[in-house]
Parts: structure tokens; C-alpha cells; sequence
């Protein structure tokens, strides 16, 4: 739109800078805690260590995405698509207060969860993808979700939807997560229902879940070697989901 000034200006056209335009775009970040780097034995004997993904493995990240988006049973595509931008959100500096985390076995990507923070209260969790079957593997990295943003970051609410069926079982029913009213309430993934997770509720059920579930604890003291053999993530072969 264009219309003319209602004085007489000095100079017509402004230059304006693109580093002067970022930080309005980017906003200042919350200073976040990092997820300390966790080890949980599976029930099929499995060792699983959870760490924190790092920006220099988003583009490998992204392959593995890319494929789950051919994929058209399940809700993959487009829960495929949401992690995709979601990955590019954090990489581009386009998301609020994001985190990542990836689940390794044996030196191959197992899992991959996000979320971000609506503020120091809420933890908004956003998608929790896994590449291995067997051994309970979403259910525990979304648990470590939830575990993030109550032991470590002190959140008093965390967030979720779901856009598939086996997510919804996963988490809103295993954990038997209350949602506020519809739609008063709506989660930003499309505005669906928010189920959500208290921090007395944490207290008193959830945080001993992980006992429950996979029948082990997460144990934070990792070895060197462990974090060794789990640095780098491979480029994905075949995916199945």
C-alpha cells in the first residue's frame, strides 16, 4: 500500500538494514538448561541414550524426515511435514524457545522429540517420531519430554496433541492426560485440543511412569563411551515406519 506523506520529508526512500530487522523477527531467547545426556534400558534389553540434538545435524535430520512423508498411512506425512518445518524453525532461528532431542541405539537414530516454550510455565510439546519398533520407544522419549520440562526446566504445565491415533494412545491415554475445554483451549498444531500434564499431577503419577512402563529408571550418569558411540548420527538407509 502506498499513499503520500502528509508533511514534506527529508528523504523519501529508507534503507534499512537486515540485521537491524532479524532481531524483531527472532525475538530474544529464553536462556533454556540443557537435557543432560540419559541412558534407559528398553524392555527388550535395548540401551537407549537421549541427548540433545545439535544444529549441525539438522540437515541429516531432515533427510530421515523427508522419507517419512512419503509415507500416506498413519498420519505420517503430515506429522512428517510438521517436524520438517519444525526442524527448519529451529535451524532458521524461526521458532520461540525450541529444543530437540534424539534417541540412539547402538549408533543408529532411533527417535527424534521436539517442543518449545510458550513461556517459563508452559512447555508446548510438538511431536515425538520414532524409526525403531519394539521396546517402547515413543513412549519413552515422550516421557523425557515430559521430564524435561518438569525436572529440568521447572515448568508447571506441558502441553500436547495428537495428530495420530497410536500418539493419542501413547501419550494422552497411557498417562491419562485431562484436555481443557474445546475450543476455548486450542493447541497450535491446527488449533486441536490441548491435553496437558500439571506439575502436581507430575508429582503425585507421571514421574514415576517411566518405572511403570518400561520398568527401568533413566540413569544420567553416562559414560564416555556411551556418548562416543552415539555422537554422530548416520544418514538414513531404508526407512519403515
Amino acid at each position: 500500500m502506498r499513499l503520500d506523506p502528509p508533511v514534506k520529508v527529508t528523504h523519501e526512500k529508507i534503507t534499512i538494514d537486515v540485521h537491524e530487522i532479524e532481531p524483531i523477527l527472532q525475538g530474544p531467547a529464553m536462556e533454556l538448561k540443557p537435557w543432560p545426556p540419559a541412558t534407559v534400558v528398553l524392555r527388550d534389553g535395548r540401551t537407549m541414550l537421549v541427548r540433545a540434538a545439535r544444529l549441525d545435524e539438522v540437515q541429516t535430520l531432515l533427510e530421515y524426515v523427508r522419507k517419512v512423508m512419503q509415507f500416506e498411512h498413519d498420519f505420517y506425512d503430515i506429522v512428517g511435514a510438521r517436524v520438517y518445518a519444525e526442524l527448519l524453525g529451529w535451524y532458521r532461528k524461526r521458532l520461540k524457545d525450541p529444543y530437540v532431542m534424539v534417541g540412539m541405539i547402538d549408533g543408529q537414530l532411533a527417535g527424534i522429540i521436539n517442543g518449545r516454550l510458550k513461556d517459563k510455565d508452559i512447555n508446548i510439546s510438538h511431536h515425538t517420531l520414532t524409526f525403531m519398533r519394539s521396546g517402547r520407544v515413543g513412549a519413552v522419549l515422550f516421557y523425557c519430554k515430559a521430564y524435561y520440562a518438569f525436572e529440568i526446566l521447572g515448568n508447571t504445565e506441558f502441553w500436547s496433541t495428537y495428530e495420530s491415533y497410536n500418539g493419542w494412545r501413547i501419550g494422552s491415554l497411557a498417562m491419562a492426560q485431562p484436555s481443557y475445554p474445546w475450543p476455548e483451549y486450542q493447541h497450535e498444531l491446527g488449533g486441536a485440543r490441548v491435553y496437558y500434564v500439571s506439575r502436581d499431577y507430575w508429582d503425585s503419577t507421571i514421574k514415576d511412569y517411566a518405572r511403570q512402563m518400561v520398568g527401568s529408571d533413566l540413569n544420567f550418569d553416562v559414560s564416555e563411551e556411551v556418548i562416543k558411540a552415539n555422537h554422530t548420527i548416520p544418514a538414513p538407509g531404508e526407512v519403515t515406519v
